[in-house]
């Protein structure tokens, strides 16, 4: 066989990897929407916010139809913010605030199974739980490469969720009132075809008052304040631009932008 011909079979094969791997996890199921609106919880939460929410996005000419939605975290602050935006735009406008009604562990990010603590990063939303043991809940890609990288020898645990219940170890626990408002923006966005919703984890907000008072007990703890600078890099960028950042990890499981 050439050397040529070799080659060619071997991005054949690349190819049709790649668009298996398109088709399987990059698809919005047909009945996705159908399948949550089935579970009594989530019925519940579009009948007491659906209306509610298409109100507060009527200013922002968005309407739960045609939605993308970006979210931020901030560990210290224990506040949740919800950004939008249509599909067809570029930068996202802050929508709302929320307040996480619970906390466990400390800043800093998560390593190992059973520490209690909430991961720092760049994630997405990997599942809708309706029938959650924390009422409706939405899972984050935890661990990603960057923290099974990171962890090294340890196990880094895994099952991350924003949740309702307002209990925690380790994730980001909202009120069951809340909870059914950021579920249905999810739901929605996911089924305008956003198919990774972006959950930006920070231990505290760089830009804040209280950044430096956050930050002093740590100075002498050089890899989580190096981890942070690059943290805070990329909370500046998508501060900037409002725009959804391209992440990529490098062989080290540091972020890049």
């Amino acid at each position: 066989m050439s050397t040529l011909t070799t080659l060619v079979k071997a991005l054949c094969v690349g190819l049709c990897l790649c668009i298996t791997i398109f088709n399987t996890s990059f698809v919005v199921e047909k009945d996705f929407l159908e399948k949550q609106k089935s579970n009594i919880r989530v019925k519940t939460a579009y009948t007491d916010k659906e209306k509610l929410i298409n109100q507060r996005l009527a200013p922002f000419n968005i309407s739960l139809n045609n939605i993308n939605i970006l979210i931020t975290a901030f560990k210290a602050e224990q506040q949740l913010i919800v950004y939008v935006k249509k599909p067809s735009d570029a930068r996202y406008q802050r929508f709302a605030s929320y307040d996480i009604c619970s906390r466990s562990g400390m800043l800093g990010p998560k390593r190992r199974r059973g520490d209690g603590q909430v991961p720092e990063g760049f994630y997405y939303i990997d599942r809708f739980n309706p029938a959650s043991n924390f009422y409706l809940s939405l899972g984050l890609n935890y661990p990603n490469q960057a923290d099974k990288i990171r962890a090294g020898n340890n196990d880094p645990g895994n099952d991350i969720f924003i949740h309702g219940s307002c209990v925690t170890i380790g994730c980001m626990p909202m009120t069951d009132n809340l909870i059914k408002e950021i579920y249905v923006l999810a739901i929605q966005a996911h089924h305008s075809g956003q198919l990774r919703i972006p959950v930006y984890v920070f231990p505290y907000r760089f830009d804040g008052v209280s950044s430096t008072a956050f930050a002093a007990p740590y100075q002498q703890d050089k890899p989580t304040i190096a981890f942070w600078n690059t943290l805070r890099s990329g909370y500046n960028r998508f501060i900037s631009t409002k725009q959804e950042l391209a992440v990529r990890i490098d062989n080290k499981g540091a972020y890049t932008f």
